[in-house]
This record gives C-alpha cells, sequence and structure tokens, in this order.
C-alpha cells in the first residue's frame, strides 16, 4: 500500500488528492507521475520523520526523473534529511548539487549557509580562529545570496550580517 493511501493527516490527504487530480489534467508521461508519486511519498514520510522512508521515495524518484527543477526539489529534501539527522557534510553535497540544478533556491543557500555558521561556532569554541573566520565568511556569502533571491526572509541572518560588519551587497543591500 502506497503511503499516500495510508496517511491520516488531514492536510497530506488533500495534498495528495490536489496531486492526483492535477496529474489526470495535465499531460504527463508515464514516468513524469511516478516520478512524481514517489516524492509525494517522499514528502509525506519526511514530515512524519521517516526519514528512511523518505529517501527511499527520494531516490527511486531521481533515478526516474530528468527535469533539473524538479529534480533540485528533490536533491534538496535529500539534504534536509541529512541535515536533520546531524549528517552535515553529506547533506552540503545534496544542497550544491541542487543548487547546480536550481540556482534560484534560497532555502538552499541558507541552509548551507546554517551549516557553515554552526560548523564555525564549533571551531571557535575550540579555539580555532582561523578556521572559525573562514566558515564564518562562507555563511555570509551563502546567506548573501539566499538573501538577494528573497530580500524579506531571512531577518535573523541580515541582523547577523550587519552586526559581524559582513554587508557588503552588490544589489543595493
Amino acid at each position: 500500500m502506497g503511503r499516500s493511501q495510508r496517511n491520516d493527516n488531514f492536510i497530506d490527504k488533500t495534498f495528495t488528492i490536489m496531486a492526483d487530480i492535477l496529474l489526470k489534467v495535465f499531460p504527463a508521461s508515464k514516468e513524469e507521475k511516478e516520478a512524481f508519486f514517489y516524492y509525494r511519498d517522499g514528502m509525506s514520510a519526511q514530515s512524519e520523520g521517516e526519514y528512511a522512508e523518505a529517501l527511499e521515495n527520494y531516490y527511486e524518484a531521481l533515478q526516474i526523473d530528468e527535469d533539473p527543477y524538479d529534480r533540485s526539489f528533490i536533491l534538496y529534501n535529500i539534504g534536509l534529511i541529512y541535515s536533520s539527522n546531524g549528517k552535515y557534510i553529506k547533506a552540503l553535497e545534496y544542497y550544491h548539487q541542487a543548487l547546480e540544478l536550481n540556482s534560484n533556491l534560497p532555502q538552499a543557500y541558507n541552509n548551507i549557509a546554517v551549516i557553515y555558521h554552526y560548523q564555525a561556532v564549533k571551531a571557535s569554541e575550540k579555539q580555532n580562529l582561523e578556521v572559525s573566520k573562514e566558515l564564518f565568511d562562507k555563511a555570509a556569502e551563502y546567506w548573501k545570496q539566499a538573501i538577494l533571491l528573497a530580500p524579506t526572509n531571512y531577518i535573523e541572518a541580515q541582523n547577523w550580517l550587519k552586526t559581524t560588519d559582513r554587508v557588503n551587497f552588490t544589489n543595493n543591500y
């Protein structure tokens, strides 16, 4: 039984019904539909914290889906799972892959920045100030990209950039 058939969450059920209707209305190949079903089931499993199941579905979707835009969101969600599990290096790999396919994902830039910032704080706690500064600078560069794409988001990052004197935007920031 597919995940969508056993999910008790009202929002997930509504999303599933709407997605099924859209797939029937819009022309899509059998492969595109199959990839979407895996992606949808992956999102549902991820929202319930069933990360292993979500990863299985996302990897299946990646095997089928050839659209770069769609693949970028699959890769991004895989990155989220690895990040949630503290596997930051693996998460960074998937966020970067997502950005290679779709450079308009401010949330991926933000998440990369968050990981670099976290690593910088850890390096600072270990008195490794050179590595810490390098990682803080990397975090700043990724937050700047996220903010350029979504100027009204990431207010805390904007404040951090200002308070740490790392504001050097080329687009009127």
